[in-house]
């Protein structure tokens, strides 16, 4: 090895020691602020963070938080880990989704509106909620077949539709036609925008079936399932 290449070898050891070391100081720093913030939607951005510095060793510090007491911190971590490509996160998302064991009150909603008590089951609810919200932000299609099922659960099925529409891929399509049977309006709406957000030109004969049905979703934006439908049909027709 010449004198000049082995100059530019030590010279990128001198560069790349010091990056790796910073990286690897941030990645600590951004797992502690991971462990003290609150709220959940807080969290989840020190989540964002986190995998966008690519480390999946920082992992081990944060592998605790997978048996987290409150399901939304436990959410957020296994936001990471499944982020950064380990199983253990689509794991434990997908066992808060099982888990109805009586837990403390968390974040979310577990006060019953009007008397200020404090109830497990809207407590579980909102955890349940939550986990697939987890799913819809991974943008995944590993989160497919977690989320495929839940479109028969009445508690979330219309949050399972948006996160099947954000996983981009078109392995959801099927799932979500078949979910415009479902008589909640609420599902349907959504099920529809993310076939749209899927450009599911296939949905197409079914959706123009839509155009007559004026039930009106309750959830986010009052919209008809036909108005939906007709927009949907506007944007798959022009594109």
């Amino acid at each position: 090895m010449s004198f000049l290449s082995l100059f530019r070898v030590v010279l990128a050891l001198f560069w790349i020691g010091p990056a790796a070391a910073q990286t690897g100081d941030s990645g600590a720093r951004l797992v502690e602020r991971f462990k003290q913030s609150k709220p959940f939607f807080a969290q989840i951005e020190v989540a964002r963070q986190i995998i966008s510095l690519g480390n999946a060793d920082l992992l081990e510090d944060l592998k605790d938080m997978l048996s987290s007491e409150d399901r939304h911190a436990r959410a957020n971590a296994a936001f990471v880990f499944a982020g950064l490509g380990d199983i253990r996160g689509l794991e434990t998302v997908a066992n808060i989704l099982q888990d109805r064991s009586y837990r403390p009150e968390g974040q979310g909603i577990g006060i019953a509106p009007g008397d200020g008590k404090y109830h497990v089951e809207r407590q579980i609810a909102a955890d349940r909620y939550y986990a697939v919200h987890v799913l819809g932000e991974l943008k995944d299609a590993r989160a497919i077949p977690i989320l495929t099922p839940l479109l028969q659960d009445s508690e979330i099925n219309y949050k399972a539709a948006w996160a099947l529409g954000q996983t981009g891929d078109r392995a959801a399509i099927i799932p979500l036609i078949e979910a415009l049977k479902i008589t909640n309006p609420n599902v349907r709406v959504i099920a529809i925008q993310s076939l749209q957000r899927l450009q599911a030109k296939e949905a197409l004969p079914v959706l123009h079936r839509l155009l007559e049905d004026n039930e009106r979703s309750t959830y986010g934006a009052a919209v008809t399932v036909a108005e939906t439908a007709k927009a949907a049909i506007a944007a798959l027709e022009t594109n």
